[in-house]
């Protein structure tokens, strides 16, 4: 019995390190399952690729008259007669007032009579030089009194052109008395009635005329933009403008304008470039002063675009994204964006088509990280964009 202990005790020391050994063994085995499985995080992304969009701008605006004419009198009177309508159109030289014109005929007939009088007096003069002329010859007359007349005919003759000259401007005052359309348009209402005076420097107009077809709409566009717009319109030509007519709706307005104009400055105060597109109105629903919606059609382009989602900011300001190389690795990259187009970047520089992006749990992972991808999909807020099984 004493014999057979000691086996006991080696066969049991023999077994218990079997068993730690084994559990070891099976415990080693199951880490290193678990740990690779664990080091390639699950993420979604997509394959960068050459698109064609059709970019377009959107900027608040302003309707203005392509032409407006405070329509104001050049003499002084009373208004006798109102001739057009208030709101109404008209028409280039239609008359639209009548100022009492008595004492501007008075004025012109008083001149037209002192012209008649002075041509009289030039006649009976150029008689008596022409007398003279021959009397000084035989020295009938001398010559002293022949110069004398020569020097009173040129004078009458100069009183001729004096006369001459007031009938003018009492033809033209008289003229002012009738006042006229400068432009055509929709007239506004009447700042004076019949019966008022008024004067030649008054501050206050009898009437403002605009232009309503076409009228302009004035828009603020930030420098940077305009930066690119410029070189847009430089290979377009033109850039076609759109305005929306009801935002609630979002009916667009039925008529398509063309951009005419861009400041050659920037405003120090706001940063901002001012442009002009000009549109068509030719049933008048535009008015001077509403407010509206543009939106500037850039044309076509190629580009490559990445989510803004899929971005992130470096230390230094600027923008790096996730790509997976051919190892299933993450790598960074910082890029270069042209600008935004809805709710992604235009890249310039730093990814080249076929990359593969991370856009969806770049968060949970460092560069060199081992993933595993899923496609992306671009879906509500409210869906899941990667589906797992795993917790």
């Amino acid at each position: 019995m004493k014999k057979a202990l000691p086996v006991l005790v080696v066969i049991l020391l023999c077994a218990g390190g079997w068993y730690w050994w084994s559990s070891q063994h099976d415990s080693a085995n199951t880490d290193a399952t678990s740990g690779g499985a664990a080091s390639a995080t699950e993420v979604a992304v997509m394959t960068v690729q050459s698109q064609t969009i059709n970019y377009k701008q959107e900027l608040p605006g302003r309707v203005a008259p392509y032409r407006q004419s405070q329509v104001r009198p050049q003499v002084d009177g009373i208004v006798t007669v109102r001739l057009f309508e208030e709101g109404a159109d008209v028409e280039k030289g239609q008359q639209l007032y009548q100022i009492d014109d008595a004492r501007y005929k008075a004025a012109l007939n008083s001149a037209i009579a002192d012209l008649n009088s002075a041509k009289a007096s030039v006649k009976s003069i150029q008689a008596r030089e022409k007398r003279y002329k021959d009397l000084v010859k035989i020295d009938a007359v001398s010559a002293q009194e022949y110069d004398d007349v020569k020097a009173e005919l040129d004078q009458a003759n100069a009183a001729i052109a004096v006369a001459q000259a007031a009938v003018d401007v009492a033809e033209v005052n008289l003229g002012y008395t009738k006042v006229y359309a400068p432009i055509s348009g929709r007239i506004s209402r009447s700042f004076v009635t019949e019966g008022a005076l008024v004067t030649a420097n008054q501050a206050q107009q009898l009437a403002v005329i605009t232009q309503l077809n076409p009228v302009y709409i004035d828009m603020q566009q930030s420098g940077t933009d305009a930066m690119y717009l410029r070189l847009r319109m430089a290979d377009k030509g033109t850039v076609p403008v759109k305005l929306m007519a009801d935002e609630t709706t979002k009916t667009e307005y039925t008529h398509t304008g063309t951009l005419k104009f861009s400041e050659v400055t920037v405003d120090e105060t706001t940063g901002a470039v001012a442009l002009r597109a000009l549109m068509p109105n030719p049933e008048g629903v535009l008015l001077p002063g509403l407010f509206v919606r543009a939106t500037l059609d850039m044309g076509e382009s190629e580009v490559l675009l990445v989510p803004q989602r899929a971005t992130t900011r470096t230390a230094e300001g600027g923008l790096s994204v996730m790509v997976v190389d051919e190892n299933n690795q993450a790598q960074a990259k910082e890029i270069t964006v042209e600008q935004a187009f809805e709710d992604s970047w235009i890249i310039s520089e730093g990814l080249q088509e076929g990359d593969v992006v991370i856009v969806v749990g770049y968060q949970k992972i460092a560069p060199g990280a081992q993933v595993s991808t899923v496609p992306w999909e671009k879906k509500s807020s409210a869906a899941p964009e990667i589906t797992s099984g795993k917790e």
